[in-house]
């Protein structure tokens, strides 16, 4: 039985990709990887209400000094020894010396069409918004890996999405979910995961 790989879902709020994700290996989906451990910088994160729901280990590290934050996550992800991290809705920007002990091992969803409306302050319903006021008639979704620069990583897949008309940002932000993020960042981890496990033969 070949080994999976070990994947963190790091989180800070509702989780519906966290969800997406457990329900894909659930399914079978996501057959490479197994969520070993769900952390949250934020205690009263929903994630966290479904991390348990599905038997999986929850941490919470809440932010203090930057350093010693990014340093507790990573003795949680090596204490388990975590191959593979997803950030899900996770509201923190990670330093470069953070992301460069994971290289190509942290996956991100962003909910646009990199390079489209992505980088420093596009993030929730702002990406929405800010494709709605620029009328443009497609939109989507993007995992990436993670690096120093927001949503400046390798792109690993890419989904696109119809804008309609009379959307508005709410209407659109919920159908890049269900048609995009919800189903590229599970196919997005078992690609990964299958890469790691074959790596570790």
């Amino acid at each position: 039985m070949k080994e999976k790989a070990k994947i963190a879902v790091l989180v800070s709020g509702g989780g519906t990709n966290l969800q997406a994700i457990i329900d894909a290996e659930k399914s079978g989906l996501l057959k490479s990887g197994t969520v070993a451990l769900v952390l949250s910088n934020k205690k009263d994160a929903y994630a966290l209400v479904r991390a348990e729901k599905a038997g999986i280990e929850t941490v919470v590290v809440e932010r203090g000094d930057r350093a010693t934050f990014e340093d507790r996550i990573v003795k949680e992800l090596e204490k388990r020894s975590i191959d593979l991290v997803v950030l899900a809705g996770f509201m923190v920007i990670l330093s470069k010396s953070f992301t460069d002990r994971f290289p190509n091992r942290i996956l991100n969803v962003h909910p646009s069409l990199i390079p489209s409306f992505c980088g420093e302050g596009f993030y929730g319903l702002k990406v929405h918004e800010a494709a709605l006021a620029k009328g443009v008639k497609v939109t989507g979704a993007t995992v990436h890996f993670v690096n120093e620069i927001p949503d400046g990583g390798t792109i690993v897949m890419q989904k696109a999405v119809e804008v309609k008309e009379g959307d508005t940002p709410e209407v659109l932000q919920r159908r890049v979910m269900e048609e995009a993020e919800w189903k590229i960042l599970p196919a997005a981890c078992e690609l990964v995961s299958k890469k790691i496990t074959e790596e570790k033969k």
